[in-house]
């Protein structure tokens, strides 16, 4: 059986998985936001940075991009996904239905922010936001180059996030 994920923030340009296939898709009832303290990958626990998550809301639409491992793959992806995005417990893995921009429904794994973990931000306002990427630096690097590698592989699949652009503006000032 086929195994398909959906990338919204870093595994747009970081998958880190063998892919086979991919396409444009379209979650219902989830938003991308900068929603997710991050202590590992891009801040630490004394200087958390944000990372992108799917919050539920019952009227969004998340356009991101629906990957499928290479065939054989799929158990050696699964753990490599579970240890990347699933070290804080921050996220909930799920599986859910992505519309393909060729009309196909796929089933696709996901990684959820679960509302109710310490790491879920409740909304902070776009300029707390920017402050935050601004500053931290974790395992993985800079905050800002998360920000601006998604937001740049988010204009290279001509996936247009109006609160990306701003952020990424916002932080090249603050940054200098």
């Amino acid at each position: 059986m086929s195994l398909w994920v959906f990338g919204y923030g870093s595994l747009l340009w970081n998958p880190g998985f063998p892919v086979a296939e991919q396409a444009h898709g379209r979650l219902a009832g989830y938003a991308r936001s900068f929603c997710m303290y991050s202590i590992h990958h891009r801040g630490t626990e004394e200087d958390p940075g944000l990372v992108l998550a799917l919050d539920a809301h019952d009227e969004a639409v998340c356009d991101g991009l629906a990957l499928r491992a290479e065939s054989g793959t799929e158990e050696e992806t699964l753990a490599y996904l579970r240890e990347r995005e699933l070290v804080s417990s921050a996220y909930l893995e799920k599986h859910v239905p992505v519309q393909l921009s060729d009309g196909r429904v796929v089933e696709a794994v996901t990684y959820i922010i679960d509302p109710n973990h310490v790491q879920h931000t409740g909304g902070l306002a776009l300029e707390e936001q920017a402050q935050i990427i601004a500053r931290a630096h974790g395992g993985r690097g800079p905050n800002t180059e998360y920000l601006y590698n998604t937001a740049a592989h988010l204009d290279e699949l001509g996936i247009p996030d109006p609160e990306l652009h701003w952020l990424t503006d916002r932080v090249k000032q603050i940054c200098g």
